[in-house]
């Protein structure tokens, strides 16, 4: 009698009363599994009247989430590792493990007190965000902005409100829009980048625009509707997975920004020279088409500079070959400056070349003496001395239609070979003419035209000046 009177207790207490038939019996209510029965019987009656349940397991979602984070902090974590100059590896990982830890203490709740599974595990989560606005900015080499922290500190602003603080709604809505503002930070610091050369970027960025309006317009449609609690995990719910999908695919295409940056990288390091850091010969005759094709549009030539370091060898016997290989360097830095586009490599040893639209043979042979006179009096220090070293041109040139690569280079191969047998240290050039010409089996000393130096002309004027007052 007893035990009866304890389940019709537990089942009065439990559910409203009128949701118990009249011809119930306590002998009914003995068994466990009818009691059971009742509960789910009841809590359906509870949802008609309601209109709605809820659909979304949060806890199960959650620790799916948290699985899942970890795992990516870890694989970036590894990443890290293995190139730890790159930042933004250690602080996507960083993103991943505050994400996945704050919602593991959110899915903690009754578990862990409150103030720790709602104030600080959403504000944990949200700081994951500012992470990955970090590891973007990190990925170009950009400061950390103060932007970045604003998802947990808008959080931490409004959470402590008492009319947010005691409404799970409110709650909600206060997470979305704190989430939203890291969605915009996301696409702001991608947007940062170099959009033109990145496609990739355009897209990642996109993925996050969307992310951004999908949560502000969850939480503007929490605020107008003013929804129940069910209501509202439902609708946070839908938000959480949408944007669980929009994170995904925009970490696939943050994979994918990686991968070209990486061929890029990799494919510049198989067209630059590894000790001067300009073109080497493979790079720079890949240009030439480009040049070609400008000086047509701008109705220009096409101009070939080839530069040969004067007595090089005796540099690398008297000083060694670490003074050699800082005026290799010091050279390279000096004349890429001079050349339009930068268009300039090494042809290998102690030979420098380069590509140039000019409008006449003046504007190529100014191109050269400027970066003769300059090399002539840059000090090239290597530490125990100051190394005297000059430089020998060659230019030929050629129309923008009639330009050939391999009897430009070859044209000016031959100005260079005057240029040394007329006492280096000067510029030789061939016109339109002389390039275009076979190349004779015996080169010659007194081809092309050799172009004055600054101090031929000065001496010139001042004897110019003599004669005049002599007469």
């Amino acid at each position: 009698m007893k035990e009866g009177l304890l389940y019709s207790t537990v089942l009065i207490h439990v559910y409203p009363t009128e949701s118990l038939p009249a011809d119930i019996g306590l002998k009914q209510c003995r068994s466990a599994a009818t009691l059971r029965k009742w509960r789910a019987s009841s809590a359906r009656m509870r949802t008609d009247r309601q209109g709605v349940a809820a659909v979304f397991n949060i806890a199960t979602g959650l620790a799916i989430w948290c699985s899942e984070a970890m795992t990516l902090a870890l694989v970036l974590f590894v990443a890290w590792r293995h190139n730890v100059r790159n930042e933004a590896y250690l602080y996507w990982g960083l993103g991943f493990l505050l994400t996945g830890m704050g919602f593991a203490m959110v899915a903690l709740r009754g578990e862990i007190p409150s103030v720790l599974s709602i104030e600080a595990g959403n504000a944990i989560a949200l700081l994951g965000q500012s992470a990955w606005v970090a590891g973007f900015l990190a990925l170009d080499r950009k400061r950390i902005e103060w932007w970045a922290l604003l998802p947990p500190v808008i959080w931490l602003a409004g959470v402590f409100l008492p009319w947010v603080n005691s409404d799970y709604s409110n709650r909600v809505v206060l997470y979305n829009l704190a989430s939203a503002t890291g969605a915009t930070a996301l696409a702001m610091a991608v947007a940062a980048g170099d959009m033109r050369r990145e496609r990739t970027r355009v897209k990642l960025m996109g993925v996050f625009v969307i992310q951004g309006c999908l949560c502000f317009g969850s939480a503007l449609m929490m605020a107008l509707t003013l929804p129940s609690d069910i209501e509202a995990t439902n609708l946070g719910g839908a938000s959480a997975m949408a944007s669980a999908f929009l994170l995904t695919i925009a970490f696939a295409f943050t994979c994918r920004l990686i991968m070209e940056r990486s061929e890029r990288h990799l494919r510049a390091l198989t067209l630059t020279d590894s000790l001067t850091g300009v073109l080497n010969r493979r790079g720079l005759l890949g240009y030439f088409d480009a040049t070609q094709e400008k000086a047509h549009d701008d109705q220009r030539q096409v101009a070939v500079l080839l530069f040969d370091l004067d007595h090089f060898k005796r540099v690398n016997d008297r000083f060694g070959h670490q003074s050699g290989d800082a005026v290799l360097t010091a050279f390279a830095r000096m004349a890429r400056q001079y050349i339009p586009n930068n268009i300039f490599g090494r042809m290998g040893g102690e030979e420098f070349a380069a590509f140039a639209a000019v409008a006449d043979q003046t504007e190529a042979e100014a191109i050269a003496e400027a970066i003769r006179t300059e090399f002539c009096r840059l000090p090239v220090s290597t530490g125990e001395a100051i190394v005297p070293v000059t430089v020998s041109i060659g230019i030929a040139l050629a129309s923008s239609i009639e330009a050939n690569i391999d009897k430009l280079i070859s044209a000016a191969d031959r100005a260079l070979y005057a240029a040394k047998a007329a006492g280096r240290n000067c510029t030789v050039t061939f016109g339109e003419a002389e390039a275009a010409a076979p190349a004779p089996a015996t080169p010659s000393s007194t081809a092309g035209e050799l172009v004055p130096t600054v101090d031929d002309q000065v001496e010139a004027l001042r004897r110019m000046g003599t004669l005049s007052r002599a007469g």
